[in-house]
């Protein structure tokens, strides 16, 4: 088939498909910004394609989303959702927290519920319409004995559901992906007993993640999960201009409906790459979505011990060179910028750029099933971000149990409330560039909002205490 039948069959927003395509000799190229002609593809080539329209209307969307998001707008409901029915309310019993410390060797759920203060009844009740979710990409895959056998061995002092409810999309077969089984695995036990569905998007856009292919099956779709936690990302200039605002825009749209997206903020600190012969950092993108709540990545102060966090020196954090710094986060930005005391040189990133972090949580030595065989010390954001999701998910249950709606975009009321019932991360700095300028050091830590940790890790009884109430 011709290229130009697959337009012809262009009847709706989007349209994936497989086209052989052979252009005619006398047929002009004209190529979008950005992009660099390879010379003409084989005959019996095939190409995997992708149409978006151009959406109409962004600025009066991006309103829509403070209006709803924004707590103190008139309008706050947290996203255009289906109000949830009115249950009993459940009470949560107090936390007891020791003055002891315990060791362990390497994160497992017990480590993770002992430090963010989590007690055996915080988990689904299993009598709302709560849900969560993750995506998979890049042929990764989990596997349900995996996650069985996880629970088995980690996830004796809670009740949780070994198996997930719902997969949308190709689950693959052969050999699970660690990044997969771990982001099924910390999920589902943080956000325990709570339903979890799995979004399986295999395939590739300019070699990278097909993220537009699953955001418009979001889109197409009524009844979704309410929180949903992604640990993928590609460098902000590695996609083109077209592409990632398009991306951008429904991102948007999810949060409008109230959707709580969760993206990890990256494994490579700042970031660096070499412009005109000068180095900058490098920021990741969904990560640098204004509309994204990004999750960065912590340590424990002592490796064998559950005791207070420092920066895990991997946690992505910067400023995007695409998208604006939005308003919600503009004062929190300023202080951080006005106060400390080891800012790399302003050559180095783009201080009027959306800023992340925003929140952060444990990323190092984690404990993951995959193909049957415990496997330690697996490290990255790709672990803190499905960890803060599962303690985002474990807040909605109670909203929805108080008849409220579930927490939407979290940003807007997460930078109001600034950092309340979160734990502070104060010590520590990640990478950048290896050059004699800023000799590997990218930005450091400090009270308050910071471009490496954001507010800092969940404190789930006090985090509950801030975010039940709409």
């Amino acid at each position: 088939m011709r290229l130009g039948t697959c337009f012809l069959g262009l009847l709706a927003l989007f349209v994936t498909g497989k086209c052989s395509y052979s252009p005619e000799p006398d047929q002009q190229r004209t190529l979008p910004p950005g992009w660099v002609s390879l010379g003409r593809v084989d005959s019996e080539e095939d190409l995997s394609l992708t149409f978006a329209l151009r959406q109409q209307n962004v600025k009066r969307l991006s309103e829509l989303v403070q209006a709803v998001s924004d707590p103190g707008s008139p309008h706050y409901v947290g996203g255009l959702h289906r109000f949830p029915p009115t249950s009993s309310l459940r009470q949560r019993p107090e936390p007891q927290v020791s003055g002891t410390v315990g060791l362990h060797l390497g994160v497992t759920p017990s480590v993770i519920r002992q430090r963010y203060n989590l007690t055996a009844q915080d988990v689904g009740s299993g009598t709302t319409n709560n849900s969560q979710a993750c995506a998979q990409f890049l042929e990764q895959y989990f596997h349900e004995s995996d996650l069985a056998e996880f629970m088995r061995l980690f996830g004796g002092k809670f009740a949780h559901q070994a198996s997930v409810a719902r997969v949308v999309g190709q689950q693959g077969r052969g050999r699970a992906g660690i990044e997969a089984s771990l982001d099924v695995e910390y999920l589902m036990s943080a956000g325990a007993n709570i339903s979890t569905w799995v979004y399986s998007s295999p395939g590739r856009h300019e070699s990278q993640e097909p993220f537009l292919q699953w955001l418009l099956l979001l889109s197409n779709e009524s009844a979704l999960p309410h929180v949903h936690t992604v640990s993928y990302g590609d460098d902000e200039d590695s996609l083109s201009s077209v592409y990632i605002h398009r991306v951008n825009t429904e991102l948007m749209k999810a949060a409008a409906r109230g959707l709580t997206l969760l993206f990890a903020s990256g494994d490579s600190g700042a970031g660096c790459w070499s412009v005109s012969g000068r180095h900058q950092f490098r920021p990741s993108f969904p990560a640098s979505s204004p509309y994204v709540t990004t999750v960065g990545g912590t340590s424990f102060q002592n490796p064998f011990r559950v005791t207070s966090e420092i920066v895990d020196y991997i946690s992505g954090g910067g400023f995007s060179n695409v998208f604006p710094q939005p308003s919600y986060q503009e004062e929190a930005v300023a202080q951080f910028l006005s106060s400390s005391p080891h800012l790399p040189p302003s050559s180095y990133f783009n201080a009027s750029g959306r800023a992340y972090p925003d929140v952060a949580a444990l990323s190092d030595g984690y404990w993951v099933v995959s193909n049957s065989v415990p496997i330690p010390w697996v490290s990255g954001t790709s672990a803190s971000t499905p960890v803060f999701g599962g303690v985002l998910s474990l807040i909605n249950e109670h909203r929805i149990l108080n008849g409220h709606p579930p927490l939407g975009f979290l940003n807007p009321r997460l930078y109001q409330q600034r950092g309340a019932g979160l734990f502070d991360v104060t010590h520590g700095c990640h990478e950048s560039c290896l050059n004699e300028e800023v000799q590997g050091q990218g930005f450091c830590s400090g009270p308050g909002w910071d471009p490496v940790t954001g507010w800092g890790t969940p404190n789930f009884p006090a985090l509950l205490k801030t975010l039940i109430n709409p």
